[in-house]
């Protein structure tokens, strides 16, 4: 429970920060005119603006909150794979496709990823069925939704499913009228505050290395000895390294392509400020997906995952942390609520992102298509985005108060699958636009279709016939038990497999045209 002084300063925090919010959103939607603007803007922005923009998008309330979670549950094995190998895969994947995907994306005006694919491919029916499967991307709108009730709530001792109410109005509501304008200052300025957040909290546990490093590890492993090991078989994520490493590095090339990630590079306006852009991204990713070692200081102070002998869910571990490690004195009160502020600006800052790219592609690539010819005005495709917006935020408040009240081991679970199967779909397809010339439509679509199957096949399909039928893959059915699965094995065989389907397949399309000429 939160002390009157942190509820009290809490709420203080939340006034100033909305009405700065609400400043930016007002600023921003009075240069917007059209639909075009909401999506990618109509201003100039610094590239170190957009950076920062980038690197909190991409980290968001999972890297600061949840995967923390999973790390007190899991230990030093969850650090090697949320904290090491997934960045760096994403980091590299960062740069090799942002410069060729931005190229194209500027040449044929496309303002979503949809749209860019579409274009790419000269094919309408490809772009609406990859605009069809963004809803996926709602999964990781709830994930968002969750942690900042988690946080809120703890902060403020309130309900959490009003909390989540609230938060969803306020939030969907003024992402209704603000759009890439505003979106990249907010972005810029919750990046600021999460910086100096992730250095408060990497620095929150230093009193636990007062021994050295073996010293602190002796602590894990007192409570543990699995939490010291670099794999732990109790886990449903990290049990062996294919799952650590392999699954981890695939996934973090592929997350890349997801629409609130890749199509930032698109609000830049000269080529000249592309490599500004990508350095400042990296630099403060690095730091913040370091946050996630903040797990481990919170199974240090919390043994047994209880506060109050009361038991700790994953997604309340971190949020239960800074309220009760910034407790005691005014100066760790007011060092607590700025974590606080840093934590909401973790899930806003991907939130706003993931709402203006999935709004955008539903009313660009959904139903412009569809219902484009009885559609005469972009006032019509604003409103029509608006409207969008509120079935979303319903849609979203449905399936996160679920979780709130159902959970399983983490609202991650849900995310993942419904993210890394988007990203899985579309990674191949990508790849294939950017670096390959004169790719027939069969090949990125067979991939998607692959992909689609393949992912939805392991997680679902798989273990329906190992675990009721009694057949066996072999080593891989551990990874096909258990009521709790790990998304990254379904992703990373989509990928794979799709990657392989759709080079087989440009490389026959390829053969017979060449026969034919």
């Amino acid at each position: 429970m939160a002390t009157t002084e942190q509820v009290i300063g809490t709420w203080i925090l939340i006034a100033l920060y909305g009405a700065a919010i609400l400043y930016f959103v007002i600023k921003g939607a009075m240069s917007i005119k059209s639909m075009k603007d909401y999506a990618v803007g109509n201003m100039s922005f610094s590239p170190y603006f957009v950076g920062m923009s980038l690197a909190a998008a991409m980290t968001s309330a999972a890297t600061f909150v949840i995967n923390p979670g999973l790390i007190a549950l899991y230990g030093i094995s969850g650090v090697l794979s949320f904290g090491l190998f997934f960045p760096l895969a994403s980091m590299v994947s960062l740069v090799v496709l942002t410069k060729s995907f931005r190229k194209y994306g500027e040449s044929v005006s496309a303002v979503s990823l949809a749209s860019w694919i579409g274009k790419r491919y000269n094919s309408k029916g490809y772009s609406l069925f990859i605009a069809l499967l963004s809803v996926l991307l709602i999964t990781f709108i709830v994930l968002i939704l969750v942690a900042l009730t988690k946080v809120f709530a703890n902060a403020i001792n309130t309900n959490e499913v009003f909390t989540l109410a609230a938060i969803v109005i306020f939030v969907f509501g003024y992402m209704m009228f603000g759009g890439a304008n505003s979106m990249v200052y907010t972005n810029a300025i919750q990046a600021g505050i999460m910086i100096v957040v992730a250095v408060i909290l990497l620095s929150s546990g230093l009193e636990y290395f007062k021994d050295g490093i073996s010293g602190f590890f002796a602590k894990l492993e007192s409570i543990d000895p699995r939490l010291v090991q670099s794999t732990n078989e109790s886990s449903p994520l990290f049990r062996d390294f294919y799952e650590i490493i392999f699954a981890q590095i695939i996934v973090g090339i592929a997350v890349v392509c997801q629409p609130h990630i890749i199509t930032k590079s698109l609000l830049l306006k000269k080529e000249s400020d592309v490599n500004r852009f990508l350095v400042t991204a990296i630099v403060v990713e690095i730091l913040f997906f370091a946050v996630v070692i903040a797990g481990l200081y919170a199974r240090i102070m919390f043994p047994d995952l209880t506060v109050d002998g009361a038991a700790l869910g994953n997604d309340d571990v971190i949020p239960t942390y800074v309220i009760k490690a910034f407790s005691q004195g005014w100066v760790a009160v007011v060092v607590g609520l700025f974590i606080i502020l840093g934590l909401i600006s973790a899930g806003l800052s991907t939130l706003e992102g993931l709402i203006q790219s999935l709004s955008t592609t539903v009313t660009f690539d959904i139903i412009k298509p569809i219902f484009g010819g009885k559609i005469g005005s972009d006032k019509t495709y604003m409103r029509l985005n608006r409207i969008t917006i509120v079935l979303l935020a319903i849609a979203s408040f449905i399936v996160a108060r679920d979780q709130l009240l159902n959970p399983k081991l983490s609202v991650a679970i849900l995310a993942q699958n419904g993210v890394y199967a988007y990203f899985s779909i579309i990674f191949v397809p990508i790849v294939l636009g950017i670096f390959g010339k004169n790719i027939s439509l069969k090949a990125p679509l067979a991939a998607s279709v692959v992909a689609f199957a393949t992912h939805f096949g392991v997680y679902y399909g798989l273990p329906l016939l190992v675990n009721k039928w009694g057949f066996s893959f072999g080593y891989f059915d551990i990874y096909l038990q258990g009521a709790v699965r790990n998304p990254a094995i379904a992703a990373s065989s989509a990928i794979v497999l799709s990657a392989i389907v759709g080079l087989l397949v440009h490389l026959v399309t390829k053969q017979k045209q060449s026969v034919t000429a």
